[in-house]
């Protein structure tokens, strides 16, 4: 892989290429890319999509928007990080063609800041809902009317796949989604390969899919642009991997801290498995002089993203070389020298977070609500594709927007699908709304 085609400032349409050395460097183009998506009407949705705790009144409990700010936060300082010691290895970069370490920070920052704007409502059991409709539930029926990858598509319904399908759908006029750059469109991209046939490897970047058939197009376009495929392999932008870290930084202490916040994890806990993961560097005199637990947290917390950040930035070098061939098949921090303090952490919220009765609850409401969307939509739907629409499926189609077309005339996958990310783009509160509102029509 080349860094000068990895670094791509290509947008959906251009026709001449972008010169890094050209860039106004008040608004760099990767810096437009974060831009255009904080204004964008799904990534505002994301204040109203359960993170972990769900329908939470409490305003120190993460949902998918405050999440995604903190992934990008984390996002842009191992990329920056990152950016020193890649330029040091290609100088070039720098030297002829006016690639900064902020540039590398910009476009992780971006693609970190993207990476839920597909995910469903009520948090991962939205997607397993929407899959498990056309598994076993009533979309079933449709199988017969899709190829293979058009199934399993819809069955194994992927947040970060309808998250590239926003970012670079067409509709209505508006070609090319928000029109990011190539280099975030990449990076965004943590599992390049589509839904069907099933992947035959523990590669990291084969552990989901990342592209719906739908969007094979620009995927192509994306790949050749960046020069992402080896001997004949799609491999995974070298990026991808901080990206992925960010991600897993937050989460993983983030969701342990917000269990402490709402009294789920004792602070004894919390105090004993923080300091586990900063003991090297602790300041003591400093921790001994926060009166307050809340202190203590937040000061171990900060203190542990640190250790993360720096960690992964390490990993990342040490395997550099394989990254650069696509052969390296793990997430940075499975090797992190951290690793077995992580599984302490999450072992704790997986018992006393991920499986509280709220959490739980969530989930049962959100498969009832799920399905219930998909069946009445569904149905409407396909009465239209066939010109038998009844008036009841009229009625369920004005709901609607008008920016969300849902029926395409072309292609019944496309329609089921429509179907599906429609239902993705809803919060939590618009989708149990949008339930009870069936039922009053």
């Amino acid at each position: 892989m080349n860094w000068e085609r990895l670094l791509s400032l290509k947008r959906f349409g251009d026709t001449q290429k972008r010169i890094r050395n050209q860039q106004n460097e008040i608004r760099l183009g990767f810096e437009v890319d974060y831009d255009r998506i904080v204004f964008s009407s799904p990534f505002r949705s994301l204040q109203d999509k359960t993170q972990v705790i769900p329908f939470s009144k409490t305003d120190f409990v993460h949902t998918r928007l405050t999440h995604s700010l903190e992934v990008s936060v984390v996002g842009r300082s191992l990329g920056r990080m990152a950016g020193v010691e890649i330029l040091k290895v290609n100088p070039d970069l720098q030297k002829e063609h006016g690639y900064q370490a902020n540039d590398f920070g910009a476009i992780i920052a971006a693609a970190s800041l993207a990476h839920d704007i597909g995910n469903p409502p009520f948090g991962h059991s939205g997607e397993k809902a929407i899959g498990q409709f056309f598994k076993t539930g009533k979309g079933k029926e449709f199988e017969s009317m899709l190829t293979k990858v058009q199934y399993q598509d819809l069955c194994l319904f992927e947040g970060n796949a309808n998250g590239l399908k926003i970012l670079t759908e067409s509709i209505n006029g508006n070609e090319g989604g928000l029109r990011l750059t190539y280099a975030s469109l990449g990076s965004y991209i943590k599992y390049p390969r589509f839904s069907y046939p099933n992947a035959n490897s523990n590669h990291v970047a084969n552990k989901k899919f990342g592209v719906f058939k739908s969007e094979e197009g620009i995927f192509e376009d994306i790949i050749d642009d960046l020069g992402l495929k080896i001997s004949g392999e799609i491999v995974r932008h070298p990026l991808a991997y901080l990206v992925e870290a960010a991600d897993d930084i937050c989460y993983t202490i983030i969701d342990f801290e917000d269990g402490i916040n709402l009294g789920w994890i004792s602070e004894d806990y919390a105090l004993e498995y923080f300091i586990k993961l900063v003991k090297d560097n602790i300041d003591t005199k400093k921790y001994n002089s926060l009166i307050h637990t809340s202190q203590r947290i937040a000061y171990l917390r900060s203190l542990a993203i640190n250790n993360l950040i720096v960690d992964s930035v390490v990993q990342f070098l040490k395997n550099y070389q394989n990254i650069m061939t696509g052969q390296y098949p793990h997430a940075l921090l499975d090797k992190s020298k951290y690793k077995a303090q992580m599984e302490d952490i999450i072992s704790i919220s997986k018992e006393k977070v991920y499986r509280s009765e709220n959490v739980l609850k969530k989930e049962i409401i959100g498969y009832k609500i799920i399905n219930s969307l998909l069946k009445n939509i569904t149905s409407a739907a396909l009465n239209k594709f066939h010109n038998k629409e009844t008036s009841y499926d009229k009625l369920i189609l004005r709901l609607i927007p008008k920016n969300h077309p849902i029926v395409d005339k072309k292609s019944i996958y496309k329609t089921f699908l429509n179907s599906a990310c429609f239902v993705a783009s809803l919060s939590d509160s618009r989708a149990m709304q949008l339930e009870k509102s069936f039922f009053t029509l």
